[in-house]
């Protein structure tokens, strides 16, 4: 479990968005439970707060290859800058104003969840992410058995 914004176990105050990151990482690494050398990558765009050791030493535990874009390359950011401007766009334009951090989060996090489990996408067959993964995830599962 992550500090409380504003500090850190190492002693040093550490920024608010800092936590939030480290406490995002930790719901994604739970939901995921990446398999170790299965090839997870995290992507950065050279943001401090993706290269603060602390990040880089957690991503490391779970076997995850971080990736940082080089600078002014606009084709390596594109689907996080995507994600993004959609984010932005359907929720912190449309849904503000904002007068807590709280409001903020909990918001993104019922954004996340349509967007993951309930958002139809027609390039996979007018389904949710999360059952196009499951599905993907129990195809594969059989071949891997029979290896």
């Amino acid at each position: 479990m992550s500090s409380p914004a504003g500090s850190s176990t190492g002693g040093s105050p550490e920024p608010a968005h800092a936590v939030f990151l480290l406490d995002a990482l930790e719901h994604a690494l739970h939901a995921r439970r990446p398999v170790q050398g299965g090839g997870l990558g995290h992507h950065s765009d050279r943001g401090s707060q993706y290269l603060a050791l602390r990040d880089t030493e957690r991503l490391a535990q779970d076997g995850v290859e971080p990736s940082v874009g080089s600078v002014g390359d606009s084709y390596d950011n594109a689907l996080a800058e995507t994600i993004n401007g959609l984010f932005k766009t359907e929720v912190i334009h449309r849904r503000g104003p904002w007068w807590s951090f709280e409001a903020v989060e909990f918001a993104t996090l019922e954004w996340v969840d349509w967007f993951d489990t309930r958002r139809l996408l027609q390039p996979i067959g007018n389904i949710p992410l999360a059952e196009g993964e499951a599905r993907y995830y129990a195809q594969a599962e059989p071949q891997a058995s029979a290896a």
